[in-house]
């Protein structure tokens, strides 16, 4: 029997070159130290310099919306460019990055 486990491959990898100018440069989070974070509670499960890191690097590999926000959660590589939660589980969902960016 064979059984579908999400991807273990990714064709994005080339993010990860630009995930590592970004962590020596400090450019995402110096920008997410600039945003605004609204929730309350604990209902933030991804932090916003996460995913502001989604948002940026999805465009970055030519995904337009956040539409794609549900293929690329499950991205081994856009995990790790997201990183905290996301690089051991999953990354914001298509209605989490639309809350961020109309917000």
């Amino acid at each position: 029997m064979l059984q579908f486990r999400r991807s273990v491959v990714t064709s994005d990898a080339g993010l990860l070159a630009y995930r590592e100018l970004d962590d020596a440069l400090g450019l995402t989070p110096a920008a997410g130290g600039l945003l605004a974070d609204a929730r309350t509670g604990k209902n933030g499960r991804h932090a916003l310099v996460g995913m502001f890191r989604q948002s940026v690097f999805g465009r970055l590999a030519g995904y337009e919306d956040v539409n794609d926000a549900l293929r690329l959660r499950h991205n081994p590589a856009m995990r790790w460019i997201i990183g905290g939660k996301a690089a051991k589980g999953s990354g914001a969902s298509p209605s989490q990055m639309g809350r961020l960016e109309t917000n």
